[in-house]
């Protein structure tokens, strides 16, 4: 633990030369030190010149305890963890919860080498049913695991997980069985779906996929929907990265709109159609 303090610490001064490390979490004003480390990334100051680089989302509440959500850079997303009684203090605490994480991330252990890649599919191959054998398969679930590790070499765990989030959501929402069906191969999932962003259209998409299901299963939605904001909750306590149980309840809120806006659009209609039926305009 006291390695990892100095590890941290060195990186501290590196990123944020005019801050005191050993004050660092102490600082009030974590917002603003987010928002600084990650503008001194050059990659993000190309891509995002002149805008911020850090979202906060504040939850709607009519009193405490106040939740509140931080989006940084690659879609990584952090809550705050402690009960807080203000929305600034909310505010705070994602940001330092987020601030912490982004420093990790910046360690020579986080990042994906040919050494993280041995240990991780040992690991993998340990928590399931497959063998070493499997790794070099792309077929199977173990080889896939592999090949997307391979093909994300020097990357970051933070960069590795906002891609495993479209997998994770893929899988979720089914669609990576349906494309198994159409006899797609992994390679190809990976490949293509390695290009494609977690935007409004893809959320849109999943969203189309889980009315479908309603229709077939009706209440499907609202359960999924409680299990998510369960999963949601537990993971922003614990102080995880929640960008995958938010993005559920996104989707799923999204549908559960739609539904309801469809519905409220055709009963509307048919009121309409009554009272011209009965001679009003």
């Amino acid at each position: 633990m006291d390695r990892t303090l100095e590890s941290l610490k060195h990186i501290i001064a590196q990123v944020l030369p005019h801050r005191d490390p050993a004050l660092v979490f102490k600082d009030l004003n974590v917002v603003s030190m987010l928002q600084e480390f990650w503008e001194s990334k050059p990659q993000w100051r190309t891509v995002l010149p002149g805008e911020g680089t850090v979202v906060y989302e504040s939850l709607p509440s009519p009193g405490p305890p106040f939740v509140s959500y931080v989006t940084l850079p690659g879609g990584s997303c952090f809550g705050n963890f402690q009960c807080c009684l203000s929305r600034a203090e909310a505010r705070r605490d994602a940001a330092k919860v987020a601030l912490i994480n982004s420093l990790f991330n910046e360690l020579p252990s986080r990042r994906i080498t040919k050494e993280f890649i041995v240990e991780s599919v040992h690991e993998a191959v340990a928590s399931t049913s497959g063998s070493l054998k499997d790794a070099d398969d792309p077929s199977t679930s173990i080889g896939a695991y592999h090949y997307m590790l391979e093909s994300n070499m020097g990357k970051t765990m933070l960069e590795f997980q906002e891609l495993m989030i479209v997998f994770q959501l893929l899988h979720w929402n089914g669609s990576l069985k349906a494309l198994r069906e159409t006899k797609c191969s992994r390679q190809e999932v990976i490949a293509y779906y390695s290009q494609v962003s977690l935007d409004g259209r893809m959320r849109s998409h999943m969203a189309l996929d889980w009315i479908m299901k309603e229709q077939s299963s009706p209440g499907i939605l609202s359960q999924e929907l409680q299990l998510a904001l369960r999963e949601l909750e537990q993971a922003r306590k614990a102080g995880q990265e929640l960008r995958f149980y938010k993005e559920k309840k996104e989707i799923l809120s999204l549908a559960l709109t739609q539904i309801y806006s469809d519905h409220s659009s055709s009963s509307a209609g048919e009121d309409q159609r009554d009272l011209t039926g009965r001679g009003y305009r």
